[in-house]
């Protein structure tokens, strides 16, 4: 099991979080998909509910802020000051959507698009650090940049963080490569990976499960779409997949018996 209750590094991915329209329906499905139980955090937040594993804070899901606002997982990375990131979001050819906004006794955040159209958030953590729980069943466990032009990404966010790129065995650095920071990686970026014509530049979010075909099931089951089925790789057993209100997400499960490590 991997815990932290240190505020993560800058650039670190450190929270993710979705609005959906019926939050009752998204915990029912979340929480037999993933596993989490949930905290409602009440109305002065909007009852913004902690999606938890081990009774640690895991993602978050809300209510839509605004008639029409699709439903999509955002990344959030983390910044020890929003307000100067964002000034780098701007001169890299980036927008700011949202923010930045005080969430009173959590932190400071914003949320963005890159200069390909992907769209991610900002966290400077207060009294709430983000994800509390890592690299286990339960958890955000990986996330790929899928971008339409994957140079221009990779200098976009090398001018928010410090990120080099890593070579995956077997793939050229343009087409797929991991998202390093301090030399370990924390994300993959690279193409559309073979998405329908006109799918714009996202984050794709993988969460850890014990089976992946079990909880694949289980999501078919309550009104989730497989965009992608499951299937082996080098690195685990992945599906991809759409929610009951259209937010893509990807399962994993690590590719031995012994689980997540680190």
């Amino acid at each position: 099991m991997s815990y932290t209750d240190s505020p993560w590094p800058d650039g670190s991915p450190c929270w993710v979080d979705l609005a959906v329209p019926d939050l009752q329906r998204a915990q029912d499905f979340y929480g037999t998909v993933i596993g989490w139980d949930f905290l409602d955090s009440g109305e002065e937040y909007g009852h913004f509910t902690i999606c938890r594993t081990d009774g640690r804070a895991a993602a978050g899901i809300g209510p839509l802020v605004q008639e029409g606002q699709p439903s999509v997982w955002t990344l959030y990375f983390a910044t020890s000051d929003v307000d100067a990131t964002l000034k780098l979001v701007d001169v890299s050819g980036g927008t700011v959507l949202a923010g930045p906004m005080d969430i009173p006794g959590n932190g400071r955040m914003a949320v963005c698009a890159d200069a390909t159209g992907g769209v991610f958030g900002l966290w400077q953590a207060a009294g709430q650090i983000g994800t509390e729980v890592v690299n286990q069943p339960g958890s955000l466990v990986w996330e790929d940049a899928r971008l339409t032009d994957v140079a221009a990404g990779r200098r976009f966010y090398t001018g928010l963080f410090p990120y080099t790129f890593g070579e995956i065995p077997g793939l050229p650095l343009e087409e797929y490569g991991t998202l390093d920071l301090d030399g370990r990686p924390v994300g993959g970026m690279g193409g559309l990976m073979g998405a329908p014509e006109g799918t714009p530049s996202h984050w794709l979010v993988y969460f850890g499960v014990v089976s992946v075909d079990a909880a694949l099931a289980a999501a078919t089951e309550r009104g989730a779409t497989v965009l992608s089925p499951a299937e082996d790789s080098p690195f685990g057993r992945m599906a991809v997949l759409a929610d009951p209100f259209g937010a893509p997400f990807a399962l994993h499960q690590p590719p031995t018996d012994d689980g997540y490590t680190g």
